[in-house]
């Protein structure tokens, strides 16, 4: 089998795949780890770990939310000789309470740190705020689209972060030397809240979009209205509620750490974004 020297789990996603063309631009041998691939990988199928990891000596990391198998992925990973990690967790990991005592994500995270932490080799941990990608690649995308965004964020606001940030540090802390053993939070250079956000892409796209602020209670209904099971429905509104309880809205320094440079307005995003919401 050929060997690849960066495997990226979440390879398609909203930072994986900017830093898998990265790590390309940079000539890098890359293996995007995903059910189709080639080889296949299957979180849920541990039999697929051991090819995607196959000659591997540094991944990018992006855990399967809700589940706790960033540990044993890292310690197969460690077995089969890999070097390095750099592992995408979340903002608050460290904040008891921050997403709620139910919130399967934060279960996922706090784990996941203390598994890379403890793994023996070089690491670095990622914690960005709330992508930007969120509202043109992501869970936002659909009620951008119909013009009303409803979320149970009150008048909260949150420093979103540019996906191509986050995959900038990522391949730095890939690639180069100086980032092992570092935490680097993550988020943009200034806060927004949901209805300044939606203004400003219905500014630069013409369409009419307003934001609507519900109770948890009210937006938990919707959704299970909508064929959501409760726990998930759940879940997204506990996600939400450090925007509403005022925890999102703080500025990080780890593009600047990492890269000494600024992070990407959300202006320059919503900018680079516009034809999504033109489709």
């Amino acid at each position: 089998m050929s060997t690849h020297r960066f495997l990226v789990t979440g390879g398609t996603g909203k930072s994986g795949s900017h830093v898998v063309s990265r790590l390309r631009a940079q000539g890098a041998s890359v293996r995007v780890a995903s059910r189709s691939g080639e080889p296949a990988f299957d979180w849920h199928d541990r039999a697929t770990w051991d090819t995607a990891l196959d000659g591997v000596k540094a991944v990018y990391l992006v855990p399967l939310d809700g589940h706790l198998l960033t540990r044993p992925f890292v310690e197969r990973a460690v077995e089969l000789g890999v070097e390095r990690v750099v592992l995408l967790s979340g903002r608050g990991v460290d904040v008891p309470g921050y997403s709620g005592e139910a919130n399967s994500a934060g279960a996922t995270h706090v784990d996941g740190e203390s598994a890379v932490r403890a793994s023996g080799i070089d690491w670095t941990i990622l914690r960005p705020a709330w992508f930007a990608q969120n509202f043109s690649e992501g869970i936002f995308r659909d009620a951008v689209l119909a013009g009303e965004v409803r979320l149970p964020a009150g008048g909260g606001a949150a420093s979103f972060v540019d996906a191509v940030d986050i995959a900038a540090v990522a391949v730095a802390a890939l690639t180069e030397g100086g980032h092992s053993g570092e935490t680097y939070e993550l988020s943009g250079p200034r806060a927004l809240t949901i209805a300044e956000a939606v203004a400003e892409i219905a500014e630069a796209t013409g369409r009419s979009i307003r934001y609507v602020p519900l109770s948890p209670g009210r937006f938990i209904s919707e959704l299970t209205g909508q064929g959501w099971p409760a726990a998930e429905a759940e879940d997204y509104a506990e996600a939400v509620s450090p925007i509403r309880r005022g925890l999102d809205d703080h500025i990080s320094d780890g593009v600047w750490r990492a890269l000494g440079r600024q992070p990407r307005d959300f202006t320059d995003y919503v900018r680079a974004a516009a034809p999504a919401w033109r489709d």
